[in-house]
């Protein structure tokens, strides 16, 4: 916990006077998702989230505090932090603590306060989540280490189409040209989302400009990629050596679906580590899937006129 305030309102404040000491609780309550339940009553057969005076009779809660069943075999946890407000002041700081964390899980941060007259606090500050490997989340962790091998495999496949490109390069078709162009996007891409990762894992913030870069290259490439097997199924370079008036259609495919792509990449991957909503998700997925429909049907379409041009 770094730099934490806590502000509520002045009428909450003017309640009390300079001489009191202890005059707001808020608590920050750290607990692993599988011992949610012990948040709050239900042990004592109550939906109470808070301790009232008839569940503290028998001294298993404190009147004022969020009921917390400990774990017994770790009698520290779930963890409790308590900040308090002072006097008639309307701010209150929490100190700054380090939590260690021994048990791998998925974990939650609650800020919690049982008085009513806290409603409206406000809170300023941050926390700082360290994994023993970094800074990464623990769902992004197996990315790095897959980033870093593909990195790797690109490299190996650039440099063995490189040789071959060289030993052939009189017999160098143009579409083959194309596909040293999707092969060095691909390397550039891979090499781009590694240093993010590393960058990330190291510093504990996002290098926007690199994600960006990274989101762009896997746009372009994945754009490129079906553009390219779109034109060889039409017979391009093969059969035919333009287009001809199909040229615009497949272009405009091509535009909206990197501008798609690419917006759900930067909504993805920019910004805050998020789960945004299933809706907002489903109108960004939405668009990249039917756009991927309209490539495969064109793409067997074309390929089956293709085929039966060339029998």
């Amino acid at each position: 916990f770094e730099s934490i305030t806590f502000r509520r309102t002045k009428n909450a404040a003017a309640r009390h006077t300079e001489m009191e000491q202890r005059t707001g609780r808020i608590e920050a309550i750290i607990v692993e998702i599988k011992d949610r339940e012990k948040i709050g009553g239900a042990y004592l057969n109550s939906d109470a989230i808070c301790c009232t005076t008839e569940l503290s009779k028998d001294g298993s809660c404190k009147r004022g505090e969020v009921i917390v069943r400990r774990n017994p075999d770790n009698r520290e946890w779930p963890k409790r932090i308590p900040t308090f407000f002072s006097g008639a002041d309307d701010e209150a700081k929490m100190a700054t603590e380090t939590v260690e964390i021994d048990h791998t899980g998925m974990y939650y941060l609650y800020f919690m306060f049982c008085e009513p007259q806290l409603q409206g606090t406000v809170i300023h500050g941050k926390t700082i989540w360290r994994n023993p490997t970094g800074y990464l989340p623990g769902k992004m962790v197996p990315l790095m280490s897959f980033y870093s091998f593909m990195s790797l495999a690109y490299l190996i496949l650039g440099l063995i189409w490189f040789l071959q490109f060289v030993r052939f390069w009189k017999d160098i078709l143009q579409l083959q040209y194309y596909i040293t162009v999707v092969i060095a996007l691909g390397m550039f891409e891979m090499a781009l989302w590694y240093f993010e990762y590393a960058n990330f894992n190291s510093t504990g913030i996002r290098p926007i400009g690199i994600t960006v870069w990274a989101v762009t290259f896997t746009a372009v490439k994945k754009t490129v990629s079906r553009l390219l097997l779109l034109v060889v199924s039409m017979g391009y370079g093969v059969v035919r050596p333009t287009l001809g008036g199909i040229t615009s259609r497949v272009s405009l495919l091509g535009f909206i679906y990197f501008v798609a792509s690419e917006t759900l990449e930067l909504i993805e991957n920019v910004g805050n580590i998020d789960d945004f909503s299933k809706k907002v998700r489903l109108f960004l997925v939405l668009p990249v899937a039917v756009l991927d429909a309209c490539f495969i049907l064109w793409i067997f379409s074309s390929l089956s006129r293709t085929l039966e041009k060339l029998q």
